[in-house]
């Protein structure tokens, strides 16, 4: 039987981040359009809930895969706050109770294999997560000192002197990537990264063997999501070209976009938001003139100094 040639066929994207940025944002927005979505989300996480269950027990941290699912899922509203619930007193405090689902979810089945067919059989047929690796590691910064900082959370909240700029990074020992990870970005149409920590997010997946090989290797179209602002002890004096070119870098090979903010909120509203996030320091700027370069009012109308989703899928969509 022939293809129908009037059946549009869905974009593939397969979309790559940690924290909140990249599932609040890009996962949100994208959820409302006809696509098939991936998301390969950071499992290295040394702090919080996830890395005391990822010291404890062994497994690849929880955080950013249940931040990614309850995005494309179709819970409700409650049901994701349920999900998100943090306990507060006693041996629990601090756990979050999605992290401890998916522990027991690890612990009562026999490989990651099946965790990951349950979670993704409760998700639309059009979205899939996936762990960037199911081996443990620890992401290593170099210092231009030479001093070497190990665990994510000590290069995401750092303690040492962050006028010392970030020289490399790397994972101690190396892995490899997750199968099916590799095969969906094989297949895809376009590949989405950021927007998010360029370290100790985005970094800690791109330095996974056999992740950045293949989207160079693949036909899909490569875009980044820059960073609003830049962060203390890892993008200090960073513009969109700088994050952009951390990331060529690291998956040696060209972006086809780099998509940035070109809307000025005020210094009142950034004042603002760097009253409640004193980590954040200044607004990412980009002067490049080459055509890869695309910038748009990316960000939300008011309030805080994030991406507003809706926006980010428009502009995403545009590109493809």
């Amino acid at each position: 039987m022939f293809a129908n040639p009037f059946i549009r066929k869905r974009k593939r994207i397969i979309c790559f981040g940690g924290g909140n940025a990249m599932p609040g944002t890009v996962l949100r927005g994208l959820k409302e359009k006809d696509a098939e979505i991936t998301a390969v989300c950071s499992v290295l996480d040394s702090g919080g809930s996830s890395g005391r269950l990822r010291k404890e027990y062994g497994i690849i941290s929880p955080g950013d895969l249940r931040r990614a699912f309850l995005e494309l899922s179709d819970f409700s509203f409650n049901d994701k706050k349920l999900f998100n619930y943090r306990f507060e007193e006693g041996e629990l405090a601090g756990h979050n109770l999605g992290n401890l689902v998916f522990l027991a979810m690890c612990l009562s089945r026999e490989n990651y294999h099946e965790v990951f067919e349950k979670l993704n059989r409760i998700l639309d047929n059009k979205y899939k997560i996936l762990p960037s690796t199911i081996h443990p590691s620890e992401l290593v910064a170099v210092l231009g000192n030479g001093q070497e900082i190990v665990g994510e959370t000590k290069i995401d909240i750092p303690t040492h002197n962050t006028e010392l700029k970030i020289k490399k990074v790397f994972l101690r020992p190396p892995v490899a990537a997750c199968p099916q990870t590799i095969r969906r970005i094989k297949n895809a149409d376009m590949v989405v990264i950021g927007p998010g920590d360029i370290f100790s997010s985005l970094m800690q997946i791109f330095l996974v063997e056999g992740i950045s090989e293949a989207i160079k290797d693949s036909k899909a179209k490569r875009v980044y999501i820059a960073n609003l602002m830049t962060k203390d002890g890892e993008s200090n004096g960073f513009s969109a070209e700088d994050f952009a070119a951390e990331v060529e870098k690291h998956l040696q090979c060209p972006l086809d976009y780099v998509v940035f903010n070109n809307k000025n909120p005020g210094e009142e509203r950034v004042k603002k938001y760097r009253e409640k996030h004193k980590e954040l320091l200044e607004l990412s700027l980009c002067s490049s003139s080459l055509p890869k370069f695309v910038g748009r009012d990316i960000m939300a109308g008011e309030g805080d100094i994030v991406h507003d989703p809706r926006k980010l899928a428009d502009v995403i969509f545009s590109l493809t």
